[in-house]
């Protein structure tokens, strides 16, 4: 049997970010080779990994990657167990890779099938490869929980800590950096204030019908008469649309601008929105 060295020790310690005991004893196994030893202490993570699947997940953090001129954006959620994981560099790159490769490579249907393509930022592996890795230095468990790709021109934007995100289609005059700036700021909106619908006639109308019971009976409390409550109804509606609806807010960095005279005047359209909270 070759004689494992020091240095061998730490070097293969280096390549997988593993503890010293763990990587002498995948080169004792290996018969000091180094390659083998690596791939001894990936099945060995799967092996764990296995006996811990049935974990909770309920940390981690959501991941957008957007590309105006390519015509593509995608969200992810990559969940895992504790906060600090959650927060560390490490995990971030993870999903920040998953949503760029689910972007830049032929898209996926689910999350098994993206996780078994090479990696847009490290192509030597899959990542698959690069999240049992994580597990084995991390020693927690992973879900690729969500994926969704857009094959158009979208705005993305993450909340810090990647506990909310949005991923906003826009058409009309999406070319140069103005349509890509707006569109981010749009998606930022769409994180900070929820909107429910893009327009009016998204909502939906049994609810808006329901608002409305509940104003006239107001109003009728107020003891209005019945040939003003109508007209009052409706600037009361206004208020209840400006609340849910993303064309009729105030934009959250100019309240004097709804968000709808906002893309307007840049010559664009909100097509579609994707409005993610971690967990669901």
């Amino acid at each position: 049997m070759a004689a494992i060295t020091a240095a061998a020790v730490m070097a293969l310690r280096e390549k997988t970010g593993l503890p010293m005991m763990e990587c002498k004893k995948a080169l004792t196994e290996c018969n000091g080779d180094t390659d083998q030893a690596v791939e001894w202490l990936r099945k060995q993570g799967i092996k764990t990994q296995s006996l811990r699947a049935d974990r909770e997940t309920s940390m981690g953090r959501l991941a957008v990657y957007t590309d105006l001129e390519k015509g593509v954006g995608t969200i992810i959620e990559l969940k895992c167990e504790s906060a600090p994981v959650a927060g560390s560099p490490d995990f971030k790159d993870l999903a920040n890779d998953c949503a760029k490769t689910l972007a830049l490579g032929p898209g996926a249907a689910s999350a098994e099938e993206l996780l078994a393509q090479k990696s847009q930022s490290h192509p030597e592996k899959t990542l698959g490869e690069l999240k049992d890795d994580l597990f084995n230095r991390m020693r927690e468990v992973f879900d690729l929980a969500r994926i969704c790709r857009i094959d158009a021109a979208c705005g993305g934007y993450a909340h810090h800590d990647g506990s909310k995100a949005a991923l906003i289609e826009i058409g009309g005059n999406v070319s140069g950096p103005q349509a890509a700036e707006i569109a981010k700021d749009v998606a930022m909106h769409v994180v900070a204030l929820a909107p429910k619908a893009i327009r009016k006639d998204d909502l939906d109308q049994s609810a808006v019908e329901k608002e409305r019971e509940i104003l006239t009976e107001a109003a009728r409390k107020e003891g209005k008469p019945e040939n003003i409550i109508q007209k009052m109804i409706e600037g009361r509606l206004r208020n209840f649309f400006s609340e849910c609806v993303l064309l009729e807010q105030p934009f959250v960095k100019d309240d004097k601008q709804r968000v709808g005279k906002l893309v307007e005047t840049a010559g664009l359209e909100v097509k579609r929105m994707e409005n993610w909270k971690l967990g669901g």
